[in-house]
C-alpha cells in the first residue's frame, strides 16, 4: 500500500445553501477537512470568486485548519454554491450555480503522491484538464464518482477511472454505471469488472444506512450499517472517503479501514453539514 506522503484534494469548493442557512462544502474540501481531523494533512486545490462568499470560504477553511495557499481567486466567476433541499431520511438534492469559479481551476506547482478527485469539477474542460493531469501524475489516484446529474457525465467517469487506484461510489451510481458500462449490478461482480477493466486496486460501494462493501486486491469485504438518528447526509460520504484514504495510507487491513470509514460516515450523517467539529481520538481513531 501507499506511504503517507503529500495528499492533494482537487475540485469544487462551494457553499451548501440549506433551508436554515449556508455551510461550506464541496466534496474535496470536506475530504481535506476530515483528513486533517484524522491527522493526515491535505492541500486543497480549488478556485473561488473575488466576492463575499469567496472571502468567507477562505476564512472558514483557515479556521478549520485547512491550508488555503492553493485556493485560487477568479476575477470574473463567482464562488460556487449548491442550493440543497432535504428529502426523506435527510437525503440531499442539489441545484448548482453554474458557471462557477471552480470550473476554471489552474494547475498548481505541486507533484503530490496522492490526488483525491471527483466528477463534478470536471464539468468544464478547463478544470477537467487540470484534475486529470494531476491525477495522472500521482502515485495514488482516489476517485469519488459522486454523480450530480445533469452536471456530470458518463464520459467524464470513463475518462477518470483509468487514473484511479481507489474508486468510491454508492448503490445508485452503481446502477447508472452498470447500465452505461455493461457491468453486472451485483456489487462484487461489478467491482471485479471495474478492477479488471481499469486496473483499479480498491473499489468501495457504499449503501447508505445499510453499510458498505469493498473489493481490495481481489478480496471482498463487507460491513453492516450503523443505527443513527440521521440529521442530514451532506458530506457523510466525504467523511467516509477520508477515513478510507487514511486507513489505506496507514496500511490497515481492508476490513478495519472499511469499518472505520463506515463509522465516521455515520457520525457525520448524524450531524448538520459536512464539516462538524469532533476529536478523532474521542471517536476511537488512533
Amino acid at each position: 500500500m501507499a506511504s503517507n506522503k503529500t495528499i492533494v484534494c482537487v475540485g469544487e469548493l462551494l457553499w451548501d445553501v440549506l433551508p436554515d442557512g449556508r455551510t461550506l462544502g464541496g466534496a474535496p474540501a470536506n475530504v481535506a477537512y476530515h483528513l486533517a481531523r484524522l491527522g493526515r494533512a491535505a492541500t486543497l486545490v480549488t478556485r473561488v470568486g473575488r466576492d463575499e462568499p469567496g472571502g468567507a470560504a477562505r476564512v472558514e477553511l483557515a479556521a478549520h485548519g485547512i491550508d488555503v495557499a492553493c485556493v485560487q481567486t477568479d476575477a470574473e466567476l463567482a464562488t460556487g454554491a449548491a442550493y440543497v433541499t432535504l428529502a426523506a431520511h435527510g437525503q440531499p438534492a442539489y441545484r448548482f450555480v453554474t458557471p462557477a469559479a471552480f470550473d476554471a481551476i489552474e494547475a498548481p506547482p505541486l507533484a503530490p503522491d496522492v490526488v483525491v478527485f471527483g466528477t463534478l469539477a470536471q464539468r468544464d474542460a478547463r478544470s477537467a484538464r487540470t484534475i486529470r493531469r494531476m491525477a495522472a501524475g500521482a502515485r495514488v489516484g482516489v476517485y469519488d464518482v459522486n454523480l450530480r446529474p445533469p452536471f456530470t457525465s458518463i464520459d467524464t467517469v470513463a475518462a477518470s477511472l483509468p487514473l484511479a487506484t481507489i474508486v468510491k461510489l454508492n448503490d445508485e451510481e452503481l446502477v447508472t454505471l452498470a447500465a452505461a458500462l455493461g457491468f453486472p449490478v451485483e456489487r462484487r461482480e461489478f467491482a471485479e469488472r471495474m478492477a479488471a477493466r481499469y486496473g483499479v486496486r480498491v473499489v468501495c460501494i457504499t449503501r447508505g444506512a445499510d453499510g458498505a462493501g469493498l473489493l481490495a486486491d481481489s478480496h471482498w469485504y463487507d460491513v453492516a450499517g450503523i443505527a443513527i438518528n440521521t440529521i442530514d447526509t451532506v458530506g457523510a460520504g466525504d467523511a467516509f472517503l477520508a477515513a478510507l484514504v487514511a486507513g489505506w495510507l496507514e496500511a490497515r487491513a481492508p476490513q478495519t479501514l472499511l469499518e472505520r470509514a463506515n463509522r465516521l460516515g455515520a457520525y457525520v450523517a448524524a450531524r448538520r453539514g459536512g464539516m462538524p467539529a469532533y476529536d478523532a481520538r474521542e471517536l476511537g481513531f488512533d
